[in-house]
């Protein structure tokens, strides 16, 4: 039987984890948003701070003014949504069904965002001396996440789409 009880857990259990990390997601860009003034920074590590800054435009800044690229961003990231969306309704892969969870709690953490606000925040300042990596959120990190294993599971587990 296809959707037998098994399958329904794990379902459950992804649907439950989905709204977690989505919810996580929001809650942090609120509290930095709530804390924070726009390109302040409070020191957490030495290595990292939590620093408040705005992006209009896709993966690390590209793209990144509030103009026609903001609806371009947009449409593309919501076709990527719908796109995993049916992978996921498709594959009865478990490693693949979870990446595809982290990837689509991440893009819908950041699309709300871009909906919501009109940009996305980040805060998380990863550095060494003086070279930052581009500011980030949860929501791209569940997005590298997701991408790194599903970019494993097909490497080395020979799984595919």
């Amino acid at each position: 039987m296809m959707f037998g009880k098994h399958f329904n857990k794990s379902i459950t259990y992804l649907f439950f984890l989905f709204l977690f990390l989505v919810s996580l997601d929001q809650l942090t860009k609120d509290l930095v948003i709530n804390k924070l003034e726009l390109y302040e920074s409070k020191n957490l590590l030495p290595f990292l701070n939590f620093t408040f800054v705005v992006n209009y435009g896709f993966a690390f800044g590209f793209l990144n003014s509030p103009s026609l690229n903001q609806l371009i961003v947009s449409l593309v990231i919501l076709s990527i949504i719908l796109y995993f969306l049916y992978l996921l309704i498709k594959t009865q892969d478990h490693i693949f069904r979870f990446s595809l969870v982290l990837i689509l709690s991440g893009a819908l953490g950041n699309f709300l965002d871009r909906i919501i606000r009109g940009f996305v925040i980040d805060f998380i300042d990863i550095y060494i001396s003086d070279y930052h990596w581009p500011a980030f959120n949860l929501a791209d990190s569940w997005i590298t996440i997701g991408f790194m294993i599903l970019i494993f599971n097909i490497l080395f587990l020979n799984k595919k789409i």
